[in-house]
């Protein structure tokens, strides 16, 4: 498929010819440079980027899914929670939280108990529960991501769809989220990530290595070709080294 974003003279291709397929039950994460469409390719899994080509969800093609039927299935957090940023401000954690309950309630229901305890449940797992009823306006960035993350849970989607979910984040709270993907991935479900943190991105199960708007390599973090391909691909400033147990990213300097 390919991406063009903007329009007449302004307007440029942001994925050329990208075929790339993720496997269920696998958390993988996209990497690139500033500017390699990273971003851009996952609101085209997402749906929310037009493309030429097909895009499926679970072997279906996106416009054959209802629109509640597929925001059931596929949860989606934007680059630093630019969906609700403003607009939610004024609304408590746990309202927002609750949003990712919408498309398992009918128009204008109230939460049911199966909501309310989803929301909870998500809160909890993103300790988030204790200021559940402070506004999202007057949380930190890192509680605020914390928040936002809560509301992607709360959906209980088979595929999550997660850009840049480590922002603002500290170093506990980005232990937490790995074991949280590990978790769900467990459970069966499907995750891909972008990430700028390497040293986090080699704990997947595959990579996908953008770079201007096309696909280098997709691979297991494990194999030699992918971390050499990782290393070329940030022109060899960066050496992926074994510490125990796992793969680790370090600048060269």
């Amino acid at each position: 498929m390919s991406a063009v974003l903007g329009q007449g003279a302004q307007a440029h291709t942001a994925l050329h010819g990208v075929d790339v397929r993720f496997a269920a039950g696998r958390w993988t994460s996209i990497v690139g440079p500033n500017g390699a469409g990273k971003s851009t390719l996952l609101r085209a899994l997402a749906g929310l980027q037009a493309v030429q080509g097909t895009v499926e969800l679970l072997g279906r093609p996106l416009p054959h899914w209802g629109a509640r039927e597929r925001a059931r299935t596929l949860a989606w957090l934007a680059q630093g929670g630019a969906a609700s940023q403003n607009a939610a401000d004024d609304l408590t954690a746990y309202d927002v939280a609750m949003l990712g309950r919408l498309p398992h309630q009918g128009w204008l229901a109230a939460p049911s108990a199966t909501d309310r305890a989803a929301v909870e449940r998500a809160l909890r797992q993103t300790q988030a529960w204790d200021w559940r009823q402070r506004p999202l306006g007057g949380l930190s960035g890192g509680e605020r991501q914390r928040v936002l993350l809560a509301r992607l849970l709360a959906v209980e989607a088979q595929v999550l769809l997660m850009d840049e979910p480590l922002l603002n984040l500290d170093p506990p709270h980005q232990a937490d989220w790995i074991a949280l993907v590990r978790d769900l991935v467990a459970q069966g479900r499907t995750v891909v990530s972008v990430l700028h943190e390497i040293g986090t991105a080699l704990l997947a199960d595959e990579l996908v290595l953008l770079q201007q708007g096309r696909i280098v390599l997709q691979g297991r973090c494990s194999a030699p070709t992918t971390q050499r391909a990782l290393e070329a691909l940030f022109e060899q400033r960066i050496a992926i080294h074994a510490l125990h147990g796992q793969w680790v990213a370090l600048p060269k300097i």
